[in-house]
């Protein structure tokens, strides 16, 4: 079951020029579901370990280390990009996140 607030292994795949992509040869990385859109569509933000700063990123707390969540690559996936959970954001981070989505995007 995917929840929002979820941290799943998300198949990204291969991007194009800036945009953010995975590791290995599935090309994923850790992403933060935010929301669902409809069955099986979710609505996705990538997450990195390396530490970044500006209003494009939002540092959070995830298993006693400091991830950060790169909004400016958010995007909707399909449910078959999802690996497998890894863990939940806590209540007062995702929070962060979301004050910090709406501010970026004029939310």
């Amino acid at each position: 079951m995917v929840s929002k607030g979820d941290i799943w292994w998300v198949s990204i795949g291969l991007n194009i020029g800036s945009e953010i992509y995975g590791k290995d040869r599935l090309f994923s990385r850790p992403a933060i579901i935010y929301k669902k859109l409809a069955h099986g569509f979710y609505f996705i933000i990538p997450a990195t370990s390396k530490p970044q700063e500006g209003s494009w990123y939002v540092s959070f707390n995830y298993q006693e280390n400091t991830s950060v969540a790169c909004l400016h690559q958010a995007r909707a996936i399909d449910h078959r990009r999802l690996s497998n959970k890894i863990g939940t954001i806590d209540e007062a981070d995702f929070k962060l996140v979301k004050q910090g989505f709406g501010k970026l995007y004029g939310i």
